[in-house]
């Protein structure tokens, strides 16, 4: 028995740090208490297939190494950036709400006198190690030090390109609270993260930082930093309400009609953070497609044009088959078919929902042409109590 347990120690010893760590104890208990947990797993609210089955691996291979496509997985030059600067933060937004792309899936969202960053990456690979996996596209817009204070981050799930070992690291200095799925807590406190600092939340669970209102909502995924992928911590969706704006956040998802649950509960929201890219038929469960993506946010706005979409989960990092252009013009497609606004921002420039939009197709300046009809949603006019409503369908 003692050398079993010094060759477990031994292997804990050797585990890199980026793997985080595994829920115990109270943690564990709560886990196995929620009602999204069963038979030792966390589980959606949907059959979700996670991976490729079968012979799909190997066709998956075929197509990410074909010598054509990954020619359009990256950009063709420079990806534009804005360099974000503290003048442009500085002054409060006129409308209460002002939303910062910094790329991928991570935003600033100043909403109602209150600083909420969202899945924050600062890294250079989404990657347990700094010398192989995914690398930037494009540089971060500034440094995270030049950021200045926010009041609450926020995590939707604990993989490599949510959850980043450096980023969290740097933050774990500062006094913000962290929102985040349950179990994910684990990690965070093995990276010095204060467990009074964390607000550890199951599905449909709020806490309140300041003036916001934050609440855990379900999302389409699965979790896994290490090599066993225990699904041990949760995924998430997230809607934020300050006194005057609603904003939400999909983090990754596949679609599922959960979001008209959401939109009905929490909405209609001011302005959607919606994950359209490194979807695949592979993976047709866990990620949106573009149009998949606008069908969600009609979804969570009562079945209509609302509001405004800020696409996220694309441009910053290679991971999908898809061409690294075809989020952008896919989105685009869809936007303008059912009349939907849509923010279409470089990474790192500001912008206020309220005000004049960002809609420059600014990617087909680094991307090869494509040239394709791209699938959209179809909108129907139905009758509504005040009259007729143009109402998206699905």
């Amino acid at each position: 028995m003692t050398g079993s347990r010094s060759l477990s120690s031994g292997l804990r010893a050797l585990r890199p740090a980026a793997f985080g760590a595994d829920p115990s104890g109270e943690r564990l208990a709560r886990i196995r208490r929620s009602p999204h947990f069963a038979d030792g797993v966390f589980v959606n609210p949907e059959g979700t297939r996670i991976r490729p089955s079968g012979n799909s691996t190997l066709e998956l291979a075929k197509v990410f190494f074909r010598k054509d496509s990954r020619a359009r997985r990256v950009p063709t030059s420079t990806v534009p950036v804005h360099p974000t600067t503290y003048a442009d933060l500085a002054k409060p937004p006129a409308s209460g709400l002002r939303l910062t792309w910094m790329g991928h899936s991570s935003v600033l969202a100043e909403i109602d006198g209150h600083r909420v960053l969202f899945d924050p990456v600062w890294g250079e690979r989404c990657s347990p190690f700094d010398f192989v996996g995914p690398r930037r596209l494009h540089p971060v817009p500034l440094p995270l030090a030049a950021l200045g204070p926010v009041d609450v981050v926020v995590i939707s799930h604990d993989h490599y390109d949510h959850l980043d070992l450096p980023t969290i690291k740097a933050l774990a200095g500062t006094d913000t609270v962290f929102a985040i799925p349950l179990g994910v807590g684990a990690h965070l406190e093995h990276w010095g993260v204060s467990a009074d600092r964390l607000r550890e939340l199951d599905w449909h669970e709020s806490t309140k930082v300041g003036g916001i209102t934050l609440t855990a909502t379900p999302a389409r995924h699965f979790c896994g930093r290490g090599l066993r992928n225990a699904q041990h911590t949760l995924w998430a969706s997230w809607s934020v309400a300050g006194d005057r704006h609603r904003i939400y956040h999909s983090g990754d998802t596949g679609y599922f009609d959960g979001f008209k649950d959401i939109g009905a509960e929490h909405g209609p929201f001011d302005a959607t953070m919606i994950q359209i890219g490194a979807y695949s038929e592979f993976w047709p469960d866990i990620h949106m497609t573009p149009e998949e993506g606008m069908r969600a946010h009609l979804d969570l706005q009562g079945g209509r044009p609302h509001g405004v979409m800020l696409p996220i989960h694309w441009g910053t990092f290679n991971l999908a088959p898809h061409a690294w252009a075809e989020p952008g013009e896919w989105t685009k497609a869809a936007a303008d078919a059912v009349g939907q606004a849509v923010a279409l921002p470089v990474p790192g420039r500001p912008f206020e929902p309220a005000g004049d939009l960002p809609t420059r197709a600014w990617w087909r300046d680094a991307a090869l042409p494509l040239n394709r009809k791209w699938p959209v949603p179809e909108i129907t006019p139905v009758a509504s109590r005040e009259g007729l409503d143009l109402v998206g369908e699905g």
